[in-house]
This record gives C-alpha cells, sequence and structure tokens, in this order.
C-alpha cells in the first residue's frame, strides 16, 4: 500500500452500468496506473468542458495535475472512472472537507479537488464533489450514473453531503444534480451556483433512481430485438451447420434488415444464399447492430473483439462449452461477459437458443427454430431452449404466437428481469410468459414483475424446485429459496404461477384471446350434461363460484348454443361463460361423430362472442372434437372472434381462476398500501443496542442469540412488548414469582426440545393460587426431568384466545422475510404460513393475516368471538419495520402470539442478530456479474 491510501483498492466498488442509450460502461477506482488514461481523456475533452470545469481555460493537465487525480487514499479523497473498451469516458472525484463546510478548492461541474496530494485527511461528514464527461458521451446519462456510485461510495465513508460549485451556463451538470431527487440547498453567489446534497437516499431519489434503471435496460434490450443489422458469425459454406442454419432463418424469416455473413475463409465478393461475405464484422463497413456467434467456444473471443472494434452493439452467443462444461467453462463464460461489456455490448447467452421479433417492421428469427411463428402478443422468456421450443410449437398449434422470444441459454448477463423492463412498455406485448429455473436478483425480479404486471399479465413456470441445485450451466449462484418463499414473491408481485408448461401455454392462450374476468362468477352451458357438472365441480374447487349447469341436451345444434351464450354473456350475475361441447348426435345435420369437426358450432360460438363485445371472457371445453381449437383460435381480421378451448374441464377453469385472482389483485395494484410510521419507535436507541450487543468485527459464527431481558428490551424499542417470564428453578421460586406477578398464572418450561410443546406437557395453564402452583410444579419435573433440564419459567396469564406465530428472517437471496401462521400444527406440520418481502404495506399485512388457510379461525369460525386482527396487522408492522430498519436482526421469533377479542399479547421471543448478507437491490444500479 503506497502512503496515499488509506485503504486498498476497492475492488467491490468496481460496476457494469447500462447508459441511456442502452450501452454499457465499466465504473472503476481510478488508480496509480491510470495516468496515460486520464491524459487521453482529457484531451478528447472540449475547451467548453474544461472551462466549466475549472472555471478558467485549462487546455492541459500539468504533471501534478495527473498525480493529484490518479492518487487516492480511498477514504478523503476518491475518483472514479467510467470507461468503454477500457478507456476514460468520464471521471468523477470526491476530496472531504471540515465539517464546518470549509472548502479545500473551486471547480467548475462540481469542483476540482485542487488540493495537494496531501488532502485533507478529515474526519468530516463533507465533501466537495466534480465531474468532467467527454463531449462525444455527453447525453448517455454517464454522469447520472457515476453520481450513484460515487454517493454509495462517499457514504461507506461516512460522509452524508456533497457540495458543489457550477457555473450557471453549466445547465448539464446543474441538471445532474437538480434531478437526483436527493434533499438539497441551493443558492447563487459571485456568480456561481453553489449546491449542498444531503446523501441520504429519499423515496424521490430511490424512484429516481429506479426509473432511470429502467429506461436504461429497457433500451439494451431493444437495441437486441430490434436491430436494424444482423450479422451472423461462424456462418459455413456449406448447408447446414448451426451458423448457416441461423442464416437461413433470419432471411427466410424476412427480417427487414440488413443481413451478413461472417467466415474467416471468405474472400471478397463471397456470396451465401444471397447474403454478402465477409471475414469479419469489421470488413463489413457498415454498421451492425447485432452480431449472432455461432463459432466453437474457443474462437469467441476472437470474434467479441472484432464486433468490439466494429462497433456492435449486442451478441447473441449459441455457442457452448461454458459454465455447463465444468469449472473451465465457467471462467470462459465470465470472460465472455467482461470482455462483451468492456466494449459496451450486451450478451444473451451463451448456449443459447436464440431470440424472435415478430413484430412487422422487424421479422427477425435469430434463432434455431425452423420457421417463424405467427405474430402474436406474447412476451415469451425461458431459461431452457427445449422449453422454449415446446412453447413455441405449443402456441402455433393453438393459432397464437408471441410478440417476442428469448431463449437465454446460460443467461450470464441478460436475464428475466431485463425482459421485464422492456416488456412492460412494449406496445406489441400484451402479456408476459416466462419459465424459470433460477433468480439472480429475487428481490429486483418481485419490483419489476410487479411493476409490470400493474399494467399486464406475467405468468410464471418455476422448474427445478425439488433437485436442490439450478441447472449446470446457469450463470446465477445456487440460492435454494423455498419454495413458498418464490410462490410469496410472486403473490406479492401480482404474478400468475402456473405449475407446467402446458398451464403456462393455457393461461398464455387465455390471456392473448379474451378478457379478464370481472369476477369470479361463472355461467356454465352446454350439449352434455356429465362435462357440465364436472365443470361445475372443477370451477367449486378453483374457488370461483359457478351457476348451475345449462344442458342443452346432446341433440342441441349451432343456434342453440349461440342463443344459450348470448343469454349468458347479457346476463349481468356473470362474469366469465365456460361453454362444453361433445360432438352432436340426433340431427340432421350433425357432422359425422367420427370426424372430430363442427364447423358450424365453432362459427356460431365466435360469432356470437364477438357480437356480444368481447367484454366478458369465454372458453370452451370439448371431448371427442379434435379440431376444435384449431377452428376457435384460427387468425382473424375481426376482434373478438378467437376463443380459447380446453380438452379438460379443470385446465380451462383453473385458467379462469388465475385470470380472476390477477384482475382482483390488479384492481387494487395502483395502491400497494402505505407503510406506516409509529410515533413511539425508537429507532436511534434500537440501533445503538444491535451496535452494543454485536461490535464490528465480533459477530460469532451463525449469529448472536439474544437472552430473553436483551430481546425483550430491543423489541420494546419497537413498540413490542413481550409479557414478563419469571425463572423459576425450584417450587418456592415459582410462588414468588407469582406473588410478583399476580394470580392467575401459567407455568411453563422453556427448554429448546419442549419449548412451544404444549402437547408434549410442557406448559401448565390456569394456577389459580399457590396449591395449584405448587402441585403443577411437581407434575411437571416428575413427569419432564430436573428443573435444571427444563428451565421453567412462570408467566401471567394471557386473556384466551388464538395462538398465532410471527416471524421474520432473512433469506440469503429474497432478504428480510415476514412470516404469519397459526401456532402449532397449522404452520409446522401443514406449512399453512403467508409470506411478504420487507417492509411490508398496511395492505400486505392485512393480506397475511387473511392468506393462509386457517384465516376463518380469526374471524369467528363456527360462531366463535373474532380476535383483533388490527391489532395483529400493527404488531406484523411493527416486526416488519424493526427488520427493515435493523439490517443485522436477522431473526426474530414471537411464538405464541395470542390474539385475543381484544387486544394481543406476545408470550414467547427470540431473537438473533449476525452481519447481514448483502443486498443485491440496494444503492446504485449496476448489472450483476456472477
Amino acid at each position: 500500500m503506497t502512503e496515499q491510501q488509506a485503504h486498498p483498492y476497492p475492488v467491490h466498488w468496481e460496476a457494469d452500468v447500462v447508459l441511456r442509450d442502452g450501452g454499457i460502461a465499466h465504473i472503476r477506482p481510478i488508480g496509480p496506473d491510470d495516468a496515460g488514461r486520464l491524459v487521453d481523456f482529457y484531451e478528447k475533452v472540449s475547451d467548453e468542458s474544461k472551462y466549466y470545469r475549472f472555471f478558467a481555460p485549462y487546455p492541459r493537465l500539468s504533471d501534478r495535475d495527473v498525480h493529484r487525480f490518479t492518487h487516492h487514499d480511498y477514504d478523503d479523497r476518491v475518483g472514479l472512472a467510467a470507461t468503454v473498451g477500457g478507456e476514460f469516458i468520464a471521471t468523477v472525484r470526491y476530496d472531504r472537507t471540515d465539517d464546518d463546510g470549509r472548502a479545500v478548492s473551486r471547480s467548475g461541474s462540481g469542483t476540482s479537488g485542487t488540493n495537494g496530494p496531501g488532502g485533507t485527511n478529515g474526519t468530516g461528514t463533507r465533501a466537495e464533489v466534480a465531474f468532467l464527461v467527454q463531449d462525444a458521451h455527453q447525453g448517455r446519462g454517464v454522469a447520472s450514473a457515476l453520481l450513484e456510485h460515487i454517493v454509495a461510495v462517499a457514504r461507506e465513508r461516512g460522509i452524508l453531503h456533497f457540495t458543489a460549485e457550477v457555473l450557471p451556463a453549466n445547465r448539464k451538470m446543474v441538471k445532474v444534480f437538480t434531478d437526483a431527487g436527493f434533499t438539497q440547498q441551493r443558492s447563487f453567489t459571485d456568480g456561481v451556483v453553489h449546491l449542498d446534497l444531503d446523501l441520504e437516499p429519499t423515496e424521490e431519489s430511490v424512484q429516481v433512481m429506479r426509473a432511470r434503471e429502467h429506461r436504461a435496460e429497457a433500451r439494451s434490450v431493444q437495441r437486441l430485438l430490434r436491430p436494424g443489422s444482423v450479422a451472423v458469425i461462424g456462418t459455413g459454406r456449406r448447408p447446414g451447420g448451426v451458423g448457416r442454419t441461423l442464416l437461413r432463418n433470419i432471411v427466410e424469416g424476412g427480417f427487414t434488415g440488413r443481413v451478413f455473413a461472417v467466415n474467416t475463409s471468405f474472400t471478397d465478393g463471397t456470396d451465401i444464399d444471397g447474403v454478402p461475405g465477409h471475414r469479419s464484422v469489421r470488413e463489413i463497413g457498415e454498421p451492425v447492430d447485432l452480431a449472432v456467434i455461432a463459432v466453437p467456444a474457443d474462437r469467441v473471443p476472437e470474434a467479441v473483439a472484432d464486433c468490439g472494434a466494429a462497433g456492435v452493439q449486442g451478441l447473441v452467443v449459441v455457442a457452448a462449452g461454458y459454465s455447463e462444461a465444468g469449472e473451465e467453462g465457467r471462467a470462459r463464460q465470465r470472460e465472455l461477459v467482461r470482455q462483451a461489456r468492456g466494449h459496451g455490448m450486451r450478451v444473451i447467452g451463451p448456449n443459447a437458443f436464440g431470440v424472435l421479433n415478430t413484430a412487422a417492421g422487424v421479422r427477425l428469427n435469430a434463432s434455431l427454430s425452423p420457421g417463424m411463428p405467427r405474430s402474436g402478443r406474447l412476451g415469451l422468456f425461458t431459461q431452457s431452449g427445449s422449453i422454449g421450443i415446446a412453447l413455441l410449437s405449443g402456441l402455433h398449434r393453438r393459432g397464437a404466437g408471441p410478440s417476442s422470444f428469448v431463449s437465454a441459454g446460460n443467461r450470464a448477463d441478460v436475464s428475466g428481469n431485463d425482459l421485464l423492463q422492456y416488456w412492460q412498455d412494449d406496445p406489441d406485448t400484451e402479456a408476459v410468459l416466462m419459465y424459470l429455473e433460477s433468480f439472480g436478483n429475487p428481490r429486483k425480479f418481485t419490483r419489476l414483475a410487479r411493476r409490470t404486471a400493474a399494467a399486464k399479465p406475467v405468468v410464471v413456470v418455476k422448474g427445478a424446485l425439488h433437485s436442490g441445485s439450478v441447472p449446470a450451466g446457469h450463470a446465477v449462484p445456487d440460492t435454494r429459496i423455498p419454495d413458498s418463499t418464490v410462490s410469496a414473491l410472486f403473490r406479492q408481485a401480482g404474478v400468475i404461477r402456473v405449475d407446467t408448461v402446458t398451464e403456462l401455454l393455457d393461461a398464455g392462450l387465455f390471456l392473448a384471446l379474451q378478457p379478464l374476468p370481472a369476477g369470479d362468477r361463472i355461467a356454465v352451458l352446454g350439449n352434455s350434461e356429465s362435462l357440465g357438472l364436472l365443470t361445475y365441480d372443477a370451477a367449486l374447487t378453483a374457488g370461483m363460484r359457478p351457476a348451475a349447469p345449462l344442458d342443452l341436451t346432446t341433440a342441441a345444434g349451432p343456434e342453440d348454443f349461440a342463443a344459450a351464450l348470448a343469454a349468458a354473456l347479457a346476463d349481468p350475475g356473470s362474469d366469465a361463460v365456460v361453454v362444453t361441447a361433445i360432438p352432436r348426435v340426433g340431427s340432421e345435420d350433425a357432422p359425422d361423430q367420427e370426424s372430430g369437426d363442427d364447423p358450424a358450432l365453432a362459427e356460431a360460438l365466435r360469432a356470437t362472442a364477438a357480437a356480444a363485445g368481447g367484454g366478458k371472457p369465454v372458453v370452451v371445453v370439448h371431448l371427442a372434437l379434435e379440431t376444435m381449437a384449431d377452428r376457435l383460435g384460427a387468425p382473424s381480421d375481426t376482434p373478438g372472434t378467437r376463443i380459447p378451448a380446453y380438452s379438460a374441464p379443470d385446465r380451462a377453469v383453473r385458467t379462469l381462476a388465475e385470470a380472476a385472482a390477477y384482475a382482483s389483485w390488479r384492481a387494487t395494484a395502483a395502491e400497494p398500501g402505505r407503510i406506516p410510521e409509529f410515533d413511539d419507535i425508537q429507532e436511534a436507541a434500537a440501533a445503538d443496542d444491535v451496535r452494543r450487543l454485536l461490535p464490528p468485527g465480533a459477530a460469532p459464527e451463525g449469529g448472536l442469540a439474544l437472552g430473553d431481558a436483551d430481546a425483550a428490551t430491543l423489541l420494546g424499542r419497537y413498540g413490542i412488548q413481550v409479557r414478563r417470564a419469571l425463572a423459576a428453578p425450584d417450587a418456592d421460586s415459582a410462588v414468588a414469582a407469582a406473588a410478583r406477578l399476580g394470580y392467575p398464572v401459567a407455568l411453563k418450561t422453556t427448554a429448546p426440545h419442549l419449548r412451544h410443546r404444549a402437547d408434549l406437557g410442557g406448559v401448565r395453564l390456569d394456577l389459580a393460587d399457590e396449591g395449584d402452583l405448587r402441585r403443577a410444579y411437581d407434575e411437571l419435573t416428575a413427569r419432564l426431568g430436573k428443573p435444571a433440564e427444563l428451565l421453567p419459567v412462570v408467566q401471567a396469564m394471557a386473556p384466551r384466545g388464538v395462538d398465532t406465530v410471527i416471524r421474520a428472517g432473512v433469506d440469503p437471496a429474497a432478504g428480510a422475510v415476514l412470516s404469519f401462521g397459526l401456532a402449532g400444527a397449522p404452520s409446522e406440520l401443514l406449512g399453512d404460513t403467508a409470506h411478504r418481502l420487507v417492509p411490508a404495506t398496511d395492505r400486505d399485512a392485512a393480506e397475511l393475516v387473511r392468506s393462509i388457510r386457517a384465516a376463518p379461525i380469526l374471524f369467528g369460525w363456527r360462531g366463535a368471538e373474532p380476535v383483533d386482527t388490527d391489532a395483529l396487522e400493527e404488531l406484523l408492522l411493527r416486526v416488519s419495520l424493526l427488520a427493515a430498519d435493523l439490517p443485522e436482526v436477522v431473526a426474530v421469533d414471537l411464538e405464541p402470539v395470542v390474539v385475543a377479542a381484544r387486544g394481543l399479547t406476545v408470550l414467547g421471543a427470540s431473537v438473533r442478530l449476525a452481519r447481514p448478507p448483502a443486498r443485491t437491490d440496494l444503492g446504485p444500479r449496476a448489472l450483476s456479474f456472477f
């Protein structure tokens, strides 16, 4: 370490970020080896930008300047650079100042930090900040990205305020500061704008950061899915082979842009199926937006370097031999991403099946799919090529198709989160279907899915539930999120979760063709009494409210179906209609039963649904009518005429139930609730408690379990009162404790193997006097063991009520999760527990209480008195705030919480402290790098 470096090089400050235009920049600390890069960068900056930086003409940097701007202690003085292709495109620097705000220097677009190499070595909480962006890269959002990262660095080093001085004419830099969303003060003196930013994140600053992330990541995907030109690298001369197949699919799919074939063996004038061939991308001589790389893995680095030099915007890598091939392949995969991002390119793959975009103005089939699918309104993302084939094939058989499709293979870079960013605003996409086997950032997925689902449905099937690990080749770490937590994440985000690819297609087909139901009331009609009854039963099982089936008899003709359907669609008492159909019998115009066809019936149903205006969904259940689904779903220029058809009642009704639940969630999605503030919470005192109990560097393996007194004190800071329990090592101590607490009392063991196990006799309740207490004590110890083993305590009786359990725990992948259930068998044996991410809103708390299967017990089941759910929801919110405010509190367990008709009592509590895992959804925006 040099004299200047108070800290070693902070590698964790390095990050890849997506810029406003969808390009990639690498942000990293500036070090002594960057002198040459800094000089080259400065020479490319215009005189005007230099003037804004230094408030004076400053044509070149002196040797002293170069030393000053490349030597930092990574504490009082920090410099960051944004790089593309290893070269600087922008810099930012802060210099700590004294707490009285005394500036050490002045600068242009911020401050220059012209103090000497010794700096202030201060311990102040303020710093002056300065930016400089190369003119060719201004307007790309580089300064905003650098501001986010330098703010995170400053806060890590204890700096809470930035000060800056900016010339009024430097409007771009003023806008960077004022648009950041931080609390700020602004003044104007001596011809200079003085800015003071409070670096504490605000709701506005977080929203600004996430809005920028959304626009940038959506734009980066758009560059991949809507290119103006495509080059296929690895195109063979002879038909066959992956590269030649990809080229053929692009050409035959009708791609509207320019196409190029690339192979190192080509010579000038090479023609491959009418496509010009070139030795390299750089020799093409015109811009290439997307490169599809189909060469062996050992030749990919050369191809990527060629693309980077030619200014290609994005890559689809279909080559295998990466993480799925072991540790050597994993290292090769990391280098691929590092190399591509270094050139400002994003990567789909490696080991990818490819991408599709059916929009009329694009018509891109850069995949191994042999034919261009029908144009549709569904966005498809899959982590498996074989599942991708099944999805495309299934949609094609049902007369539907995607708007765009991405099969990401090892998803080393572009992931489902990126596609959610794109599809949220894509006008060609009405619903999103995803097959996921792993989560790179579950909290971010939940946030993005919730925002997307508020506008359009998101349907997910989660694979690899029970394998214990993600499939070989996936870039994401093996987080092993419990399935119950996954379900909670989806439920909170409004995601429609299905269990199979067939159900994914069922849901997608419905969402592509029909409106959402306004409620859960179903009309059932058809020409089979038995099929109608099966549909009725399936609707009840799915939680819907079906009307009695209308039997039209097997002799019913198309006009009978049309009349019944029209009446059901006009009936205000139904929200959706299920038509059941079997081949007609007993009619002269009935089709041959062996043909499995009834074109007149299909046409009558389509015409009737269209005439009704399409305001209410219609689905068809058919048996022995093999062509019915094709006829009902056949493309048409008339809106509202296409009807999804299913071969089993449960599939149709389950799809309706999922759509109805989503519609209900979406109706209130605009009001997710609020995170309340409680006046009695002592947040600062609680933080002091945590620092005292868990000093830096002193966390034991597995964390620190607090004693009862410390746990009660910490919980009390958040208004969570635990009923006092007094130790009773012998009968006399128990009697003395009861005298202090007042009868009636409870006697219970706190031994770990008996805790909360009333079924094993470890609890005695309603002990009214000393005699009862002594007898209970003798019985307890005689049956279960010595007092030293049982650790008995005496506690005042709580009002009668329902025993519940509330927990908050930190999942390594999902972060802090709040859980609720009834104590004992319902939650422990049956898994009847509900979960929500922290921090929970008041709406989340209400849903937690009501979403467990045993919830009716809380609301007066079988004539019982309802309990105080308002008090219960408040307790849930207090626990949520504690977990959100104090990340070192990695586990809270309140059991039992006895909820009475009025009020509640926390009878047992445990708290564990530990150093929390890093939160990947907080801090400055950055691309993951696994």
